[in-house]
């Protein structure tokens, strides 16, 4: 039985609930890792009572698309990615990738997710098609540890390349499975990890890695597998590959995601920086939501996803951090900014903008959509206790307070917050991470990095 909550005194909880209700002056209570009341004056002698005076209290970030192998791989001049294409990028950089072992993988896991939760995030996706010949078939049973280490919530894209550097792809011998093998691990750690219930900790989504890099059987086969065992699919798209998609199949990326069946409600595409009017039409039609990483979008130079014309069609949009070797950060926080700032940047040339307001609700109520969890999300009872806290009672937001809905992504809180609760458990408070020695794990992932990635490729660092 978890242990009963009680929030005392906060200044506001924003619900982010259908009504946008905004509840001032108020108090939480949480048993059993759920939101049981929202009211004031509550009084529960069998809860751990918490005095939140002068917080603002939001729902738990929820990050759609990461790539936490890539997390020591971070403020490398040398393989910027500004200068080169996506496929140009990776080319380049996979050569890092294929030394990665399990270790790096544990520890990069551990120091992404401490950034996440630091920064408001309580539920993460994370898309690992790391898989070298040094990993083995490790990789997600790491990341679990890790997840279950620091108490957050964790979804794991189960990626894959199957198809060799020789017939196109930009992949190393030493990253490459067979969709057999790719397969085969997916049954063995959907059937180990994989928890639907309501308030689940832990899920697994099949996500091969994209189209250009994969035999179509990759696809094919992961669709298949997912439908019979009810898990979700995800992949990148519209990253600039749809020129080397024509040339290959005759076809732009999702038209060919269409005919063998790799679109639905069950599919969230990451990018779609290249997605045309017609094709967001298709993607409402068929209910797929799209992961918008505004890191990497602006890094690289490529053009801005135009979110309200896709919410106008029905599409459902969500953050994500995108990976560390093209964002540097885990902040969903500066996300949050980035993303609100660039969509300003063409507000007037589309004739209008999604406001501040709304893409915390891309950040927390698209996020649970995009999972396929409607226990999370936002603040409600009957929801899971996932929120963190920011403390309005500082200088640098004097003047702002009369607007916490929209304060976030517009005044632009990207530091460390007050608290992270997941399912009504307090996993960092006081400027620390619960249940782990963080300058003990920093020190071990510093040697890791310096062993496995810094030592080996120095022309790089």
């Amino acid at each position: 039985m978890k242990k009963n909550v009680l929030l005392k005194n906060a200044k506001a909880i924003v619900s982010c609930d259908a009504a946008d209700t905004v509840y001032r002056d108020c108090d939480m209570l949480i048993h059993d890792g759920m939101i049981r009341k929202i009211e004031a004056n509550l009084q529960d002698e069998t809860a751990e009572t918490i005095d939140v005076s002068g917080k603002f209290v939001y729902p738990g970030l929820i990050n759609t698309h990461h790539h936490f192998f890539q997390t020591f791989v971070r403020n490398t001049v040398a393989i910027d990615y500004p200068n080169m294409t996506v496929v140009e990028w990776l080319d380049k950089i996979y050569r890092v990738f294929q030394a990665i072992d399990p270790d790096v993988i544990y520890y990069s896991t551990l120091t992404a997710l401490s950034d996440l939760i630091k920064h408001g995030c309580t539920c993460a996706f994370d898309h690992q098609y790391c898989y070298t010949r040094k990993t083995g078939k490790e990789p997600v049973d790491r990341q679990m540890a890790a997840a279950e280490a620091l108490g957050i919530r964790y979804h794991a894209g189960r990626g894959t390349n199957t198809l060799p550097r020789g017939e196109g792809s930009t992949i190393p011998d030493e990253m490459l499975e067979t969709t057999d093998e790719f397969l085969a691990d997916c049954e063995r750690i959907i059937d180990l990890y994989h928890d639907p219930n309501p308030g689940s900790m832990r899920q697994i989504v099949l996500a091969p890695c994209q189209p250009i890099n994969s035999y179509p059987e990759t696809f094919i086969e992961s669709v298949k597998l997912a439908r019979a065992k009810n898990v979700r699919l995800h992949t990148h798209l519209g990253e600039g590959e749809n020129g080397i998609m024509l040339n290959r199949w005759g076809k732009r990326t999702l038209d060919w995601c269409e005919e063998i069946g790799f679109i639905g409600e069950d599919v969230w595409f990451a990018h779609f920086w290249e997605g045309t009017a017609d094709e967001f039409r298709k993607l409402a039609q068929y209910g797929s939501g799209v992961s918008h990483c505004p890191g990497p979008a602006i890094l690289g130079g490529f053009p801005i996803l135009d979110i309200r014309a896709l919410r106008e069609t029905g599409v459902s949009v969500s953050l994500g951090c995108d990976g560390s070797a093209t964002n540097d950060s885990s902040s969903l926080l500066d996300t949050l900014r980035m993303g609100y700032l660039m969509q300003t940047w063409h507000s007037k040339a589309r004739g209008g903008c999604v406001t501040p307001y709304e893409m915390l609700k891309a950040a927390t109520v698209e996020g649970a959509r995009t999972l396929g969890r409607s226990d999370l999300g936002s603040l409600e009872i009957g929801k899971c206790a996932d929120l963190f806290m920011i403390d309005s009672n500082v200088p640098e937001l004097a003047g702002t307070l009369h607007d916490p809905r929209n304060l976030l992504a517009r005044v632009g809180v990207t530091g460390n917050v007050w608290m992270t609760i997941v399912g009504g458990k307090v996993v960092y408070s006081d400027g620390k991470l619960k249940g782990v020695d963080e300058a003990t794990m920093a020190r071990d992932a510093e040697a890791v990095c310096d062993r496995v990635i810094r030592n080996p490729f120095r022309a790089y660092f």
